[in-house]
């Protein structure tokens, strides 16, 4: 059996990216049909509640980094609220030679962390009077150590990469996968200097005054925010369990073949916004020719393992910290941890812990292999180290994995870019959207979506 409806713009897939999209057009008055593959919507967020214990099986955290952030929990008002994290969260933590190191937070901090060299230390004093690089496709470890030193790409830049793309600095391109530190460079000559001028101008803009930097969830967990974005859409304009969907070019549009409980449906629209992940553009897609899908089958991914632990009665270390994170020169097996109790509310027992411990990533890829024996016995000889806790025996403990979990801006990024732009030049009323473009944080999501609302307008 075939049914044909029509629909004025359809979105493929209802993550937070094609939830955003669809509230904000769907508050434009526009007509709006969301198709997703999964049996709920939200994509990799899903909170789940065990017992005492409240967490995050995809992303953990946001950051308020563009005020786009705030301006939808602001038109979410009612429905959800933003939490921002505790202060305590303002404290990071790196190790280094068998302890944790608080990342330095003020000048005296700065001078006396033993996380950086004497002569780095001092070679900041000039980084604002260095010449800016001259060459766009410089790697990360690169320009890190031309404009501030070894020390701090092993013990400040390498652990933060693994821990927002659990990437590698040699690989990753800093006008793709950090836009706005490298334009610091660009167009101010400085970091320092650059930071100064936009502290500036956000103290003069209303509107970026709402750029906090803070890092974020929903109240109750990032669920709230998801189910917020659905009631305010409607279950209706969601289709869930659609499989085999394919996507075909018209005379008017586009045409959309999708299964749903063993029934084929048709939809035909003028508009189609793919949020889907690079690897699977092809067969969505099949009218694409081979040089015009190769971007985005070329496209690398991290691959993660997340481990939840969980404790009623918490005797390890002082988790009064947004978590730890392990540079690559230390040889550890794991990426770090985010100490989620620690900064966000009932997501454990009073005196208990929550952990979200991470591994692999395109370093370690063979852990992703691993049978979840061989995982927990590495947690728990790290935990044993590294949080203080003598014997491995939590109250929870669970495993996930994403195979695709974070695509990597490397030097191709630029060809994907390229090829986007000229698809939908090609293609007109199709787009490409997601995080195959324009970053990979939630506030880049939730950026995107509004941009693209703006731009259906």
């Amino acid at each position: 059996m075939n049914s044909v409806n029509r629909k004025k713009i359809v979105i493929i897939g209802a993550g937070l990216t094609g939830l955003t999209l669809a509230f904000y057009l769907k508050k434009q008055g526009k007509e709006v049909l969301i198709i997703e593959k999964s049996a709920k919507p939200g994509g990799v967020i899903q909170t789940v509640k065990d017992d005492e214990f409240v967490y995050e099986k995809g992303p953990n955290t946001g950051v308020v980094g563009n005020p786009e952030v705030a301006e939808l929990f602001e038109d979410l008002e009612g429905l959800c609220t933003l939490e921002p994290a505790d202060p305590s969260a303002k404290r990071r933590l790196i190790w280094k030679n068998g302890k944790w190191r608080a990342i330095p937070s003020g000048l005296f901090s700065a001078v006396t962390t033993p996380l950086f060299s004497f002569g780095d230390k001092f070679r900041i004093l000039g980084e604002p009077f260095r010449k800016k690089g001259t060459n766009p496709d410089e790697n990360l470890a690169d320009f890190v150590k031309r404009r501030l030193g070894v020390s701090f790409l092993n013990y400040a830049v390498d652990p933060f990469i693994s821990g927002v793309y659990a990437g590698d600095a040699n690989y990753l391109v800093p006008r793709f996968a950090l836009p706005k530190l490298y334009a610091l460079e660009q167009d101010y000559g400085s970091f320092i200097k650059g930071s100064m001028q936009k502290t500036k101008e956000r103290k003069n803009n209303a509107r970026l005054q709402k750029t906090t930097r803070e890092v974020f969830s929903a109240k109750g967990g990032l669920k709230n925010l998801i189910a917020a974005l659905t009631e305010k859409v409607g279950n209706e304009n969601i289709l869930l369990n659609a499989k085999n969907t394919v996507v075909s070019k018209t005379d008017n549009g586009f045409e959309i073949n999708t299964e749903i409980g063993g029934e084929t449906r048709t939809i035909q629209t003028e508009k189609v916004i793919t949020t889907a992940g690079g690897y699977e553009l092809g067969t969505l897609l099949p009218f694409l020719s081979v040089e015009e899908k190769a971007p985005f089958e070329e496209l690398k991914y991290a691959s993660v393992v997340q481990a939840i632990v969980g404790y009623r009665n918490w005797k390890g270390i002082n988790l009064k910290a947004f978590g730890g994170l392990v540079p690559t020169i230390e040889q550890r097996n794991i990426l770090g941890a985010l100490f989620t109790s620690s900064f966000f509310t009932g997501r454990a027992p009073k005196k208990g812990a929550l952990i979200s411990v991470f591994l692999g990533g395109t370093k370690r890829p063979d852990i992703f292999e691993m049978e979840d024996e061989e995982i927990e016995d590495i947690i728990s000889r790290e935990f044993r180290q590294m949080m203080g806790v003598p014997i491995f025996r939590p109250d929870l403990f669970e495993i996930f994995r994403y195979k695709y979990a974070i695509p990597q801006y490397e030097l191709s990024s630029g060809k994907r870019f390229e090829t986007i732009s000229l698809i939908q030049q090609k293609y007109p009323g199709l787009v490409l959207a997601g995080n195959i473009r324009d970053g990979i944080s939630m506030a880049d999501r939730i950026k995107q979506a509004q941009t693209i609302a703006e731009e259906l307008n």
